[in-house]
């Protein structure tokens, strides 16, 4: 069975990163937000090739991918591409930076302190690794909404709503 503390982690990484959202602007949210589903849904697939391959566990029983790597993907992941993106995009240095520094905290600092706290160890990857796995996602994101800004129709949809 899933531990209480696991429980209210999951609640706390899926609830506390879509409230940041309401300060993003609706603007913001309609401009960036395809681009963030295409991500996610990345990201979903990265996941299930990654729990597959073992390259982390998750402490507790079930081992379950909707408990345990799904809570990471629709809570911290598509917010945090919007914020990115809202923050950074046009200016592509920027954005790299950004995104080594989220992360890179996230590889290094929060990965060792919730292995401490027993919710989720790497396994078959080492810090350095799995920041490489989610730091090229990066260039994905850029990309994806890149190729959004300079097709025509979208061109024309964000002029229209003065995006």
């Amino acid at each position: 069975m899933i531990s209480k503390r696991h429980k209210l982690f999951n609640i706390a990484i899926i609830v506390i990163p879509w409230l940041s959202v309401l300060f993003l602007g609706k603007r913001s949210l309609k401009r960036y937000s395809i681009a963030g589903f295409v991500i996610v849904i990345f990201e979903i697939i990265n996941h299930i090739i990654g729990y597959k391959r073992n390259w982390w566990h998750f402490y507790g029983k079930p081992k379950s991918f909707l408990t345990n790597e799904l809570p990471f993907t629709l809570g911290p992941y598509m917010p945090l591409s919007l914020w990115l993106l809202k923050f950074s995009y046009g200016n592509f240095k920027k954005f790299l930076m950004l995104n080594l520094l989220s992360d890179g905290t996230f590889a290094f600092i929060i990965m060792a302190i919730l292995k401490k706290w027993r919710i989720i160890a790497l396994n078959r990857l080492n810090y350095f690794q799995f920041f490489l796995y989610i730091f090229y996602k990066a260039f994905i994101l850029y990309g994806v909404q890149y190729w959004l800004e300079n097709k025509t129709s979208f061109k024309k949809y964000i002029k229209k709503n003065k995006l």
